[in-house]
């Protein structure tokens, strides 16, 4: 296994030679995934109707949901017994044929089978990143490596929904899936010239893969399976939604309990505090971001162009906090969870007065790009953490449960904005109070959150840290960041995203 040593200060940047053509491939695949994820929203009404699936539009998206969790289920698992090579090439090849599927697609099943493809790729090879970015660089480097998947998304959030707009219009959508295929090529290219040194072999098997990948398979079915049921209360108001909901949950939570760390849900030093705070982040910050465009649009009367004005600054300032922090010396990864938080629960008390009309509908371009800050800070702090606690013997697993935490949260969050906009489309509360109340929501949660912000730290040397022993395993297996003797190398644990992917 290709192991991070630690650098001299002519190789800390991420492009040294060393690094150069992996970073490059790296940074242009994340970049691509971007683009796609931001200019489907744009493409797919137009497809959908061309394809007279307008009834299935809604699959279009929780069908990525769906096969993208298997995906990271199933990359995480491999990574950790085999490493990242072969997920990440799967993931690749099908990626590329989702996007030619999805730009020949003559029926709507098609394009939804296309998507399904995407998904499932997307997480496989998001996961298998994470992983490749753990054993290739080492912990005075990762930092700017995550720092420059951030930025991936700028251009994308810049120019995406506009030049896939422009696309639809002049071309057709189908080039908007097809025309992608040739730049994600070109980055697998890239990319592999450093796989040929990535692990292949056997490695120690991890507390997930002791517990059955087969079993895990079927827990994250039943965990996507859950979310699209509590994704669809924020779009049918009905008892039978509701009712599918309150299920979705329960197999949610469950789901969930099996595939997350033992600890995760209270906080537990170590992985299990970066995986819940991955989740909690994402959570917080997507629940208000699907509002404010809408706020601006409601309340304001703004222009579509206008109204995702804000979101665009939020890419710039998100890029902007991830930069810093990268580059930060000795960066005190809880005090930046903490400032991450208190500046989203700025942002999301602002809104709030814009969405009640106490303060105009510029306050929205000085309030949203605070919670940019805050997450670039705070989310990227949490990635960065994960790697330094994990082992090579989970960093898989981990990696794969850290965006099994991003996308449920962030999914149960969007469900419960869009429930109260459904609420005021209505006529049953007003959009002034929809609106406020879910920004004011988040913002409390993301305060209440600072309290436990100092657990993001190492677990105590104990066989699994905060969890406890898994049967069989031996004493020391789970201990975080190991120190070797002077002149050895450090540990080099790792994590896996993106960004909303993730999200980023």
């Amino acid at each position: 296994m290709a192991t991070a040593t630690v650098p001299d200060s002519s190789e800390r940047s991420i492009f040294a030679p060393r690094y150069r053509v992996v970073s490059l491939g790296i940074v242009v695949l994340m970049t691509i995934i971007a683009f796609e994820a931001l200019a489907v929203a744009t493409a797919l009404p137009t497809a959908a109707r061309n394809l007279h699936g307008l009834a299935s539009y809604g699959w279009a998206f929780t069908g990525f949901l769906v096969a993208s969790i298997v995906g990271m289920v199933m990359s995480g698992t491999h990574c950790d017994r085999r490493g990242p090579r072969l997920p990440l090439l799967v993931g690749l090849v099908l990626f590329i044929a989702g996007l030619v599927i999805a730009g020949v697609a003559a029926q709507m099943w098609m394009l939804i089978l296309a998507r399904v493809v995407q998904g499932y790729a997307v997480g496989l090879a998001i996961t298998a990143m994470y992983v490749m970015i753990g054993e290739v660089y080492p912990d005075e480097v990762r930092p700017r490596m995550f720092a420059a998947l951030a930025t991936s998304w700028v251009v994308p959030g810049l120019v995406g929904p506009v030049v896939a707009g422009w696309i639809t219009e002049q071309l057709s959508w189908r080039w908007v899936f097809a025309g992608l295929a040739p730049f994600a090529a070109i980055g697998g290219l890239m990319l592999l010239p450093s796989l040929r040194e990535l692990r292949t072999g056997a490695a120690p098997a991890s507390r997930m893969v002791r517990s059955g990948a087969t079993s895990r398979v079927w827990f994250a079915l039943l965990t996507a399976i859950g979310i699209a049921g509590v994704a669809g209360v924020g779009e049918r108001q009905n008892l039978l939604s509701v009712l599918l909901a309150v299920l979705g949950l329960a197999a949610m939570l469950y789901g969930l309990h099996r595939l997350l760390p033992a600890g995760t849900a209270r906080f537990a030093p170590g992985v299990p505090t970066a995986i819940a705070y991955r989740g909690v982040l994402s959570g917080v910050f997507v629940g208000m971001e699907v509002l404010v465009p809408l706020t601006l649009s409601v309340q304001r009367h703004y222009s579509p162009t206008m109204a995702g004005m804000p979101l665009m600054l939020t890419a710039i300032t998100w890029a902007i906090a991830s930069q810093l922090q990268g580059r930060a010396a000795n960066p005190n990864r809880p005090r930046l969870l903490a400032i991450g938080l208190i500046q989203m629960a700025v942002a999301g008390f602002g809104m709030a007065l814009v969405a009640t009309r106490l303060v105009p509908g510029w306050g929205a371009f000085v309030a949203w790009p605070i919670g940019g800050f805050g997450a670039g800070f705070a989310l990227t702090s949490v990635s960065v953490s994960l790697l330094e606690f994990t082992n090579d013997a989970d960093r898989g697993s981990d990696s794969s449960s850290l965006q099994l935490a991003d996308s449920a949260l962030a999914a149960v969050s969007a469900a419960f904005s869009g429930a109260l906009v459904a609420l005021a489309a209505t006529g049953r509360i007003s959009y002034q109070a929809g609106l406020s109340i879910a920004f004011v929501t988040f913002a409390v949660l993301a305060l209440l959150a600072v309290g436990r912000s100092g657990r993001l730290r190492p677990a105590e040397e104990s066989p699994a840290g905060d969890r406890p022993a898994e049967p069989g395993e031996p004493a020391g297996q789970r201990l975080r960041s190991p120190v070797v003797a002077a002149g050895h190398e450090l540990g080099s644990p790792v994590e896996a995203s993106a960004p909303r992917a993730v999200s980023s």
